[in-house]
């Protein structure tokens, strides 16, 4: 709903603005400049998602094949100690932990279409353990928050429009992985957060071993990571972080086949029936992308854009702090509201900023759109899904952790691209 309005905003706003400075300033072209810009947009808005075609569908057939291998089985079975710390009020054996670790599981591996499923049935079962059936529970307020922060290892529908828009650009040797660790410890943040936040409200103790094992290792080697590039000049920082996101990509990749050969599966048709959706998830985005770039068109051409941009770039000159990142932060202030509308947002930085897709601004609003998540639709989904109607402190929980993961996505970018 929150989408609806902003979007009928775009058009309405844009269009009394444009009217405006035809009238009074003059500006005749403005309104052909702005038709001319909505069939532009609505033809990249196509094009960027037939460009993603091949990627999605290649993607989805390797996760199809990791899938059918047991992958997400193995992997759920090895984080499930640390998931039984933060659900206190699951009785020890209750299916509701497998379809948590699941659900969480199939979101750390980029399988979304897997992930909103699991994600149900995991919020089924914590309802049938719910005792008042209209309020949310402490163990259904930690699975939302967990959701909301997102911890992702692969960014996948960032990393693929990125290239896509390299190809329309003619960018050559451009490694659209390069985001890959900085989303990775960006949305790791995050999910901390979340899990800290939470627990000071539910009270729990988080000074486990399980805890404390994956927060001393994702730091031990996040460290060891920042020390092997602290020796390297600025210029190569870059190419080693997308080397080694490249790496650990085709690592994944590999494994899941490997595992499919050893379980002597047909490695192959499950690739294939995995492509098949890959294609059909492609389709299902254009009318989405196309919708929100013209929007975004309308408002840009009428000025309205670079006015909002220009006063939140005032304010944080003000506070003394350097604004290069201020063009990416449409994309953070739709995200929790609609994926779909961050994403058109996104790939308008990547179109219409200086230097396209290799900018700055462009970098910084890739590893938002990969770090954070569209909070408000998570909750909508999924406590709809069970009828809750007092969602208690959810909200404002899954918000603050959005708002850290924000902050460190910012953060990061300025550590991992921004060299003077």
């Amino acid at each position: 709903m929150a989408l609806n309005y902003l979007w009928i905003a775009f058009f309405i706003i844009g269009f009394v603005v444009a009217v405006i400075e035809v009238i009074f300033f003059g500006k005749t072209t403005i309104l052909s400049d702005m038709m001319n810009g909505m069939f532009s947009s609505a033809k990249s808005g196509f094009e960027i998602s037939l460009g993603l075609t091949g990627i999605m569908t290649m993607w989805l057939g390797i996760m199809k094949v990791g899938e059918r291998a047991g992958v997400i089985r193995v992997f759920a079975k090895f984080v499930s100690p640390l998931f039984r710390v933060f659900f206190k009020d699951i009785p020890k054996g209750n299916e509701a932990h497998g379809n948590i670790v699941m659900n969480l599981s199939a979101t750390m591996l980029g399988l979304d279409n897997a992930a909103t499923p699991l994600g149900l049935k995991a919020m089924s079962s914590l309802q049938d353990l719910n005792p008042e059936k209209d309020r949310a529970s402490d163990s259904q307020i930690m699975f939302l928050v967990l959701n909301t922060a997102g911890l992702t290892l692969i960014p996948t529908s960032v990393i693929a429009i990125r290239q896509t828009i390299a190809l329309e650009q003619h960018v050559t040797n451009f490694n659209a992985a390069d985001i890959f660790l900085p989303t990775l410890i960006a949305t790791f943040i995050a999910f901390i957060s979340g899990i800290i936040i939470v627990s000071i409200y539910q009270r729990i103790n988080l000074l486990k071993l399980p805890f404390l094992v994956f927060i001393g290792g994702f730091s031990a080697l996040i460290w060891l990571l920042q020390y092997s590039l602290s020796g390297l000049p600025a210029d190569k920082v870059n190419s080693v972080i997308g080397a080694i996101g490249s790496g650990i990509i085709l690592l994944i990749i590999v494994l899941f086949i490997t595992a499919g050969m050893i379980k002597k599966q047909n490695v192959y048709d499950n690739f294939i029936e995995g492509a098949k959706e890959g294609f059909n998830v492609t389709i299902r985005i254009v009318p989405y992308l196309v919708g929100i770039l013209i929007a975004i068109s309308v408002f840009r051409t009428s000025g309205c854009m670079d006015f909002v941009i220009t006063q939140i770039s005032h304010l944080v000159a003000a506070c003394g702090l350097n604004t290069d990142f201020v063009p990416a932060l449409p994309v953070a202030f739709m995200k929790p509201m609609s994926g779909s509308g961050a994403r058109g947002l996104m790939v308008d930085v990547m179109r219409n900023t200086p230097g396209g897709v290799t900018s700055f601004p462009s970098k910084v609003a890739a590893v938002i759109q990969g770090s954070t998540e569209t909070t408000f639709y998570i909750l909508a989904v999924y406590f709809g899904s069970v009828q809750i109607k007092n969602t208690r402190y959810a909200v404002v929980a899954g918000l603050l952790a959005d708002i850290i993961g924000l902050i460190a996505a910012i953060v990061l970018s300025y550590i991992f691209f921004w060299h003077k």
